[in-house]
């Protein structure tokens, strides 16, 4: 009899810690492995990162912050930065980003980084955020140039920590 008694408090305990893992993951936080070029030189391929899941509930998403999101169409996920936020105009010209038309310094970007698109404007609505990869050489990163401004319900999380390479490990934003 004890036996079975041993085998439901195992099985209790194993339902009891996936419902807390599951918690923490979707209220908490994350682990996150960039698996792309697109955020380069910020982020490289294979760095793993801790992900902040509580940001996608809060309300003070800025502009600079890195963001890891689902589009429908896509099976995985993406990460990119907050570029411009809700009720927002962007222009990119002569290589640069203006939001509502006064030009938004990048200084997390190279020096020579210069901004492509095919369509050169982009007017956000109450619900959208325009989202771009750091790496903007051609083909660099499928962003909001490409698939538009991301609605706020596709976002899932904020990265904030790099645990890994070791030579990198430390806060993303300073």
């Amino acid at each position: 009899m004890e036996s079975k008694n041993e085998g439901l408090e195992i099985l209790k305990t194993v339902v009891i810690a996936v419902i807390v893992a599951l918690l923490i993951r979707t209220f908490i936080f994350n682990i996150a492995r960039v698996n792309q070029t697109s955020m380069y030189p910020t982020l490289n391929n294979k760095d793993t990162l801790i992900a902040s899941s509580f940001y996608k509930f809060q309300d003070n998403k800025k502009r600079g912050d890195i963001i890891i999101f689902k589009l429908p169409e896509e099976k995985r996920l993406l990460i990119k930065r907050i570029i411009a936020l809700p009720n927002e105009n962007v222009e990119i010209k002569d290589g640069k980003i203006y939001i509502n038309g006064k030009l938004y310094e990048e200084d997390y970007l190279r020096y020579d980084t210069y901004t492509l698109s095919d369509i050169t404007t982009f007017e956000l609505k109450d619900d959208e955020y325009f989202v771009l990869g750091d790496n903007r050489t051609p083909g660099g990163s499928v962003d909001s140039r490409i698939f538009g401004p991301i609605k706020e319900d596709y976002i899932k999380s904020k990265a904030v920590f790099r645990i890994f390479p070791i030579s990198n490990f430390g806060f993303l934003y300073k």
